[in-house]
């Protein structure tokens, strides 16, 4: 038995509706949101003993020092001489940008941390071990390792250089006179800077003076030679290479800088 036009009608209206449901429930179930399977939150509690008091003041003051310590390496360590001097060398040299800046401030970081590693253990015997051991108070421990930074920074001052040391004292209108090591570190740190910057530019004259006579020698032949429209620095680089060569100026150079600061 065959079926009329109305029932052919009817079931293609059927699965025309099955169709529709099955397509909207895909799309929907497609543009869902993910679910997963953990929920993640950060709460801020007080704290219920001394213990986690003292953790999270100790972590404050570790991401304190961290965000401070670039400017207490420059400030208060070896570096700012000797990144200075080996920027004037290069300079002298004419090299451009040879050694590039990253391997100069490697360099001075690491002769820094060479120098300064008497201060470091020092600091590590008088004032953190102590600390840790619970034999000393914190601000006992601050006080002795800004005494061991204090003496370091001292030692660089001569006799020529004590007037910088003198200017800020008077500038903060300390009674004189006074025993230096009983000065404050913002007396003593921008005086150190001044004395770091006078000294490196002194070692960076006394460089620039080989590399200034062979610009000299160069620039005289080729004129008496009529080469004038042939740049000097050309020629005088390669020589002055040579010259930096033969003298081992790396060792010689990293030589001055350390016994600088003995």
């Amino acid at each position: 038995m065959g079926m009329t036009p109305q029932m052919k009608n009817r079931m293609r209206g059927l699965q025309i509706a099955i169709i529709l449901v099955l397509t909207t429930s895909c799309t929907s179930n497609a543009f869902a949101e993910p679910t997963f399977p953990f929920k993640f939150g950060f709460n801020i509690e007080p704290a219920q003993t001394p213990q986690e008091v003292s953790t999270s003041i100790q972590i404050l003051l570790i991401l304190t020092v961290l965000s401070l310590a670039p400017s207490i390496i420059i400030m208060m360590t070896s570096f700012t001489r000797i990144v200075i001097v080996l920027s004037f060398l290069r300079n002298a040299l004419g090299t451009q940008q040879m050694p590039p800046n990253q391997v100069l401030i490697g360099l001075a970081i690491f002769l820094s941390l060479f120098i300064m590693s008497p201060v470091l253990n020092d600091i590590n015997n008088q004032a953190y071990q102590p600390f840790n051991k619970g034999e000393i108070t914190q601000q006992q421990a601050l006080d002795k390792s800004s005494q061991v930074i204090k003496s370091f920074m001292l030692n660089q001052f001569n006799n020529s250089s004590k007037k910088d040391l003198e200017f800020f004292v008077s500038l903060a209108k300390i009674k004189t006179p006074v025993d230096p090591k009983i000065l404050p570190l913002n007396v003593i740190i921008p005086a150190f800077i001044i004395n770091e910057l006078t000294i490196a530019f002194k070692i960076g004259f006394l460089i620039f003076i080989p590399f200034l006579i062979i610009d000299m020698v160069i620039s005289s032949t080729l004129m008496s030679m009529g080469m004038m429209m042939l740049p000097p620095v050309m020629i005088s680089l390669p020589f002055k290479i040579l010259l930096f060569i033969m003298v081992d100026g790396w060792t010689l150079i990293v030589q001055t800088l350390v016994r600088s600061f003995y």
